[in-house]
């Protein structure tokens, strides 16, 4: 990479080129056509991903939720938990799964539904304390385990999941 000396180097008003290259520079970056220094810019950098796309992407979230409700569904040690939803968890698999989704950086599929309602208001209804609180994020936890979650991207994830789940709790 070239040493642009900018000490070297005055930027101009009303788009009048930069100032003329120092004496002995007239090969050098500074002997650039104003045109092209007044429009060259930096590459833009990559986007960095989201964690969405860490993940995996919906068909990994989806494995997610699924190994989540399975988990809350047959683990004995979550029954205060389990208790709390409706015996069919196939509408509450596909909310959770839209709303991760959108959560994670990817689609927004949670927030378009005509049926999307607050998440605290969604939770009011329940009594949730630490252990309902703690009970969720053991399988959530474990359910990005079982699916091969990397524990770099479960990094990531596990503390703002943490904070999420520490805002609904509400007793």
């Amino acid at each position: 990479m070239p040493d642009l000396h900018p000490e070297r180097m005055e930027a101009s008003v009303n788009d009048r080129p930069l100032t003329a290259p120092a004496s002995g520079d007239e090969g050098s970056v500074y002997a650039v056509e104003p045109a092209v220094a007044a429009s060259a810019s930096p590459a833009p950098m990559p986007a960095a991903p989201t964690p969405y796309e860490l993940v995996g992407g919906e068909a990994t979230v989806r494995r997610i939720v699924d190994r989540f409700y399975y988990l809350m569904d047959t683990r004995a040690d979550v029954k205060a938990l389990r208790d709390m939803h409706a015996a069919d968890l196939g509408p509450m698999r596909d909310k959770l799964g839209d709303f991760m989704m959108g959560w994670l950086g990817g689609p927004r599929t949670y927030f378009e539904r005509d049926d999307t309602v607050c998440i605290s208001s969604a939770h009011a209804p329940f009594t949730i304390d630490a252990a309902a609180r703690d009970q969720w994020l053991q399988c959530m936890y474990q359910a990005m385990d079982d699916v091969g979650v990397p524990c770099e991207v479960q990094a990531l994830i596990r503390t703002p999941l943490a904070r999420v789940a520490g805002f609904l709790q509400n007793a």
